[in-house]
């Protein structure tokens, strides 16, 4: 069965205030001190639970979780919350229920995670919140594979593709179990940068991490293959997990205007998901968020 699922932020709820991605700029933190960070961090978590009931509710079982729960959690460390043990029995709970109605919960840290960086300073930054989205993880109690998958980009070339691979393996391996178990890499929306085929071959022959296929990166950036050849071999990466894929359609096309970046992503998305057969799971990248999952639902009702 494929599962269709959304990002992040919940339409319906946001306008009521429940939302999981608080946050608070540094001269706040500094000036309200850490306590703030740990209501905004407990307010997130109280309302995540809110979000995967709503989702429960309305028969949506796919779900990526927003990397803000922990406000500066990935600089401050998130023991130094006055809140933390009421912090993971909620979390813990949330993760109990995700897992007895089977909702599947991933993430995607920020284009600002670059393994293959030439800078340190970059690289810690990376790790430091790769890992505190592999913490969150193991607070819900979610499995050490890829079905709960922390996605990112290799992102941009700085030497070249074939430097920049050995540096991003060497740079994999600093990180814990708790991501590394987790870990996915996506296909790039450039040339310049990386394709599914850039990644088989110079990433996953490397360190066996799963390839999540975008469809509309690929239309920018198809390595030489077709889509459905493409997404055959991201598919082949996976082993006995179910493979997740992204899918968004382009800004530009669906309001006709030809001044918008075409890569930038629509609210809806309104075509047919051709899943060429395979039993996969459908992250809709689309700016209404849930609404854009409810409607194309009933486009499917209707063909």
């Amino acid at each position: 069965m494929v599962n269709i699922g959304y990002a992040c932020i919940n339409m319906t709820l946001g306008k009521k205030g429940i939302l999981t991605g608080r946050t608070l700029r540094k001269a706040t933190l500094d000036s309200k001190g850490i306590e703030y960070a740990s209501e905004l961090a407990l307010q997130n978590a109280i309302d995540l639970e809110k979000i995967l009931k709503w989702n429960v509710d309305n028969g949506i079982f796919f779900f990526r979780i927003s990397g803000d729960i922990f406000p500066w959690g990935n600089k401050v460390g998130v023991d130094a919350f006055p809140d933390i043990i009421e912090i993971k029995k909620v979390l813990a709970r949330c993760g109990q229920y995700a897992i007895d109605n089977n909702i599947r919960i991933t993430s995607h840290p920020g284009p600002f995670n670059l393994l293959a960086s030439s800078k340190e300073s970059v690289i810690v930054n990376t790790i430091l919140d790769l890992e505190m989205h592999g913490l969150l993880f193991d607070f819900l109690g979610l499995s050490k594979t890829p079905y709960n998958k922390i996605n990112i980009h290799v992102g941009a070339t700085y030497v070249d593709k074939y430097a920049d691979n050995e540096t991003w393996c060497k740079n994999f391996h600093r990180l814990s179990e708790a991501v590394r178990s987790r870990l996915t890499i996506e296909n790039d929306d450039k040339a310049s940068m990386y394709s599914v085929k850039d990644l088989y071959e110079l990433i996953h022959r490397h360190t066996k991490v799963p390839i999540v296929f975008d469809y509309h990166h690929h239309t920018f950036n198809d390595g030489g293959q077709s889509e459905q050849e493409a997404l055959q071999l991201a598919i082949s990466t996976w082993g006995d997990c179910k493979p997740v894929v992204h899918y968004s359609e382009s800004k530009s096309l669906h309001e006709s205007n030809d001044k918008l970046n075409p890569r930038a992503h629509s609210d809806y998305v309104i075509n047919y998901i051709d899943t060429h057969g395979f039993d996969i799971d459908i992250m809709i990248e689309a700016k209404a968020k849930e609404l854009a999952v409810l409607n194309y639902r009933k486009i499917l009702s209707k063909n």
